[in-house]
């Protein structure tokens, strides 16, 4: 058994503390409001973990592994639960979205190391501490030591984890499933059907082939091929599906754009592609959440 944390008890917050609690873990789920209890439902049924719930960072005490699963803007915000969490042998298990985990977090715990994850599963958070699993349960790692003793923490009934030689690549072609949906949906207001009009079907692929332009500038794997299978992932996901980005804008709540949009910008910048659908989308998206911010 191993102590456990995590950091945000939203969607993918609660379903990774489940499946932690699941493999036997003693697991803290670190909260900002504190809550009653925790419930997931998935295709096999409901649990309701037995996890310690803690909403103050003097209460928590060092762990073996924690997972931060909070928004990207919310990150800085998880420093007093570092500093409380972490010890000499923790691991800090980035999952969020983006393509610079450890650049981000790791100045946060210097003590600490930080190993990116990339998430790939859906889930909606339908009321304080309970969750809803709709599709996915894939974490990808980087292959390595320290990937393998986290691989073996989290695999079980609940979460299949994957090590990933050139992560690089699987970071970005994780960033393109968000490069256009994410925005043009929340933008639109409008679920992934949205797409299915010729010219905003002609704007998602202006965007991807820029994305892919700046992640192969930057070492990715990436071919116009990435751009086809990424628009047929959308059709196939059909056009009722909506996007993070599209709910964080409907629930009024900062759009998390910094680490998808302006991650594309950066990227094109530092290599010296040019992105200008990306940055005209970036440009309204920092509208559209400073409107959400100040209604």
């Amino acid at each position: 058994m191993a102590g456990v944390a995590v950091i945000g008890a939203g969607a993918i917050g609660g379903y990774v503390a489940a499946a932690a609690s699941r493999n036997g873990h003693d697991v803290q789920l670190c909260v900002r409001t504190p809550l009653a209890a925790l419930r997931v439902d998935h295709a096999t049924g409901t649990d309701r973990p037995e996890v310690g719930i803690v909403s103050r960072p003097e209460l928590a005490g060092t762990v073996d592994c924690v997972l931060l699963t909070t928004k990207a803007h919310d990150s800085a915000g998880a420093v007093a639960w570092f500093d409380r969490l972490c010890g000499p042998q923790t691991v800090v298990v980035v999952m969020q979205n983006g393509v610079d985990h450890v650049e981000r977090i790791q100045p946060l715990v210097p003590g600490s190391e930080v190993l990116p994850a990339l998430v790939h599963l859906a889930a909606d958070r339908v009321a304080p501490g309970h969750v809803v699993h709709l599709s996915g349960r894939r974490v990808v790692l980087p292959a390595g030591p320290t990937a393998e003793r986290v691989a073996a923490l989290l695999t079980g009934e609940l979460l299949d984890v994957e090590l990933e030689a050139d992560f690089l690549t699987a970071s970005w072609r994780k960033l393109l499933l968000n490069a256009a949906a994410n925005p043009i949906t929340a933008i639109t207001g409008r679920r992934l059907g949205v797409l299915d009009l010729p010219e905003v079907r002609e704007l998602a692929t202006g965007m991807l082939r820029e994305a892919v332009a700046a992640g192969a500038a930057s070492g990715a794997d990436l071919t116009d091929r990435d751009v086809a299978a990424t628009l047929d992932t959308y059709t196939r996901l059909g056009p009722t599906v909506g996007t993070s980005m599209l709910a964080d804008r409907l629930a009024g709540r900062p759009v998390e754009y910094d680490l998808i949009t302006a991650a594309v910008v950066r990227a094109a910048a530092s290599h010296g592609v040019d992105a200008p659908l990306n940055r005209a989308v970036l440009a309204l998206l920092a509208g559209v959440s400073t409107a959400g911010a100040s209604a």
